[in-house]
């Protein structure tokens, strides 16, 4: 099934945004690159995920807001457990069809791969909390302001050595 990621958008935005991707994507960027300390296999892994994943005992992402003014997205984060199952969870995003995190949460968050693999030895342990954030934030200050180092501080404290980005 294919998603529309401007289905929310008026005809005149939606011009403006193809148009903006466009541009984003023809600017060639250096890629911000950090050598591993350690081998993976004796690294903790944390996942954030940009599927807009939440406990259903937690607030859900804001999703008004963005029906309402499509150039805002929720810049706050969600913190999910290393045991978090698809039925503890909802998907909160506008651009992602639900439906398939729904019934398999691994689309969104691997988390059970990634178990996998630390029983084969491949990585040395999972954290024990993993971060969803709404994808599609045009302004990313906030984010990038109050919610990362919110993020980084928690990963800190669980002595987390790798994070993988799930983005979706």
């Amino acid at each position: 099934m294919a998603v529309d990621s401007y289905a929310f958008l008026d005809p005149i935005s939606r011009m403006v945004m193809k148009a903006w991707v466009k541009r984003e994507l023809a600017v060639p960027r250096d890629v911000p690159w950090t050598p591993m300390a350690k081998p993976l296999a004796e690294c903790r892994l944390a996942m954030l995920s940009s599927a807009g994943i939440a406990l259903r005992s937690d607030p859900p992402f804001d999703q008004q807001g963005e029906r309402d003014n499509p150039w805002w997205g929720d810049p706050t984060h969600r913190v999910l457990p290393a045991g978090v199952k698809a039925s503890d969870c909802e998907v909160h995003h506008l651009h992602i069809d639900p439906r398939a995190p729904r019934e398999d949460l691994n689309v969104c968050l691997p988390l059970d791969r990634a178990a996998e693999l630390v029983d084969e030895g491949v990585i040395g342990s999972l954290a024990a909390s993993h971060y969803s954030i709404m994808g599609y934030l045009l302004r990313v200050e906030p984010l990038l302001e109050r919610t990362v180092p919110q993020i980084v501080a928690r990963l800190r404290a669980e002595e987390v050595d790798v994070v993988l980005m799930v983005p979706v």
